[in-house]
């Protein structure tokens, strides 16, 4: 599967789960949601995982928490806040970095239009892209 397959599949998969539920949820219950219409898709999520913080060969045991990885492939960072602010965006930045992944969501459910509601963040490895919900 390509990336572009990949990134379109678990688009389709947040529409239908915001479709379903409506804005205003708690995260968890629409990370719930998510992790199951992702596998009925025929994909393999991971939700809650670990990355170890290693600096300079030294595991520093201050692990960091993943909402869903997607076919070890696509992070996905839920929400559901008022606002989006440059600290989640940051946390999404954080993850892809320290997982070595290209591609990011950052997708907040507490929006009456979830097309304003989903970040698409790629990870180019010297630099990164926010790229307008527009564009994807």
């Amino acid at each position: 599967m390509t990336y572009d397959e990949l990134t379109y599949s678990i688009r389709g998969a947040i529409y239908e789960v915001y479709k379903a539920l409506g804005p205003g949820l708690l995260e968890s219950v629409y990370e719930k949601a998510l992790l199951h219409e992702l596998k009925l898709r025929g994909l393999h999520p991971q939700n809650q995982v670990r990355i170890p913080l290693v600096y300079k060969d030294a595991t520093l045991g201050a692990d960091l928490i993943m909402d869903l990885l997607v076919n070890d492939s696509v992070v996905l960072e839920l929400k559901s806040v008022e606002t989006i602010m440059p600290v989640h965006k940051k946390q999404l930045l954080t993850y892809l970095k320290l997982a070595d992944k290209r591609i990011g969501y950052l997708v907040n459910f507490n929006e009456s239009d979830i097309d304003k509601g989903i970040t698409h963040i790629v990870n180019n490895y010297d630099r990164f892209e926010i790229i307008p919900t527009t564009n994807i």
